[in-house]
């Protein structure tokens, strides 16, 4: 093969056929490298724009990132469908397919211990918004009629936004600590900025659950009987994933297991 190698994900060998409309990076079809018993799921890509330098300026071209994400989570989702992959960062390019079995072999026993570990599970995420709005539901009040009345409304109305926060924090614990007792492992992630994700209201739970596919029916299950519980609170779940927020535990003994540039 000439060109780049872009590598998407380490995994076991696999029989299932990937979905055979699955596009990789830069429109090329993912293929396989063997190695010591291991896949690495790659695509050739152009050197012009993954070498070192134009990657740099592309990494900082939102459309050419998002595009290319896209196109990267695409592999992940179809591998996911098959097996489990231990899915490495976005844009991890090598020179050649000597650079990457180096990798893969400095690696292997690392990349072993987290197959073992996600060996037939998944990622679910959950995430509760709670909806300001909820907050002045009541109705909206007389208008003031002193200083003093005018006073004691923004009080009233802090107390009531508060009394919403704190509501919403406790039923996110408690949801989140109901979840990790029906998964294997949970982690919780930095509440997303509503202006950034362009989600309404705020998100007191951004938290992913390593579920064993065969337990993921009763999970969503779960998950589903919580949406009505509480008025003015939105639970999201998304998923199954590969297991992103599971993959990189042993970090510090492989070196990285996120993967790196080869160039």
């Amino acid at each position: 093969m000439t060109g780049l190698r872009y590598v998407y994900a380490v995994c076991r060998p696999f029989g299932a056929a990937l979905q055979t409309d699955v596009t990789g990076v830069a429109g090329a079809p993912p293929g396989q490298l063997e190695h010591h018993g291991l896949i690495a799921v790659v695509s050739t890509v152009p050197e012009r724009d993954f070498a070192e330098e134009p990657l740099r300026h592309h990494l900082e071209d939102l459309d050419w990132l998002s595009a290319t994400a896209r196109a990267h989570q695409s592999v992940i989702d179809a591998l996911t469908a098959v097996t489990t992959p231990l899915p490495l960062r976005l844009a991890t390019v090598f020179r050649d397919d000597s650079g990457l079995r180096t990798m893969m072999e400095e690696r292997e026993d690392a990349f072993r211990r987290t197959l073992d570990r996600l060996d037939g599970r998944v990622e679910w995420g959950v995430k509760v918004y709670a909806e300001a709005e909820s907050a002045e539901a009541s109705g909206t009040p007389a208008k003031a009629a002193t200083g003093r009345d005018y006073l004691r409304q923004r009080r009233m109305k802090a107390r009531a936004h508060e009394e919403m926060w704190e509501s919403a924090e406790k039923f996110a614990r408690r949801l989140h600590g109901t979840l990790s007792g029906h998964a294997e492992d949970a982690r919780l992630h930095a509440p997303q900025n509503s202006a950034l994700s362009r989600e309404s209201g705020r998100n007191v739970l951004n938290a992913a659950y390593l579920v064993p596919r065969s337990d993921s029916e009763a999970f969503v299950e779960l998950v589903d009987r919580t949406k009505d519980e509480e008025a003015g609170l939105r639970v999201e779940l998304t998923g199954p994933w590969a297991a992103y927020s599971f993959a990189g535990l042993e970090e510090a003994d492989a070196g990285g297991v996120t993967g790196e540039s080869g160039l």
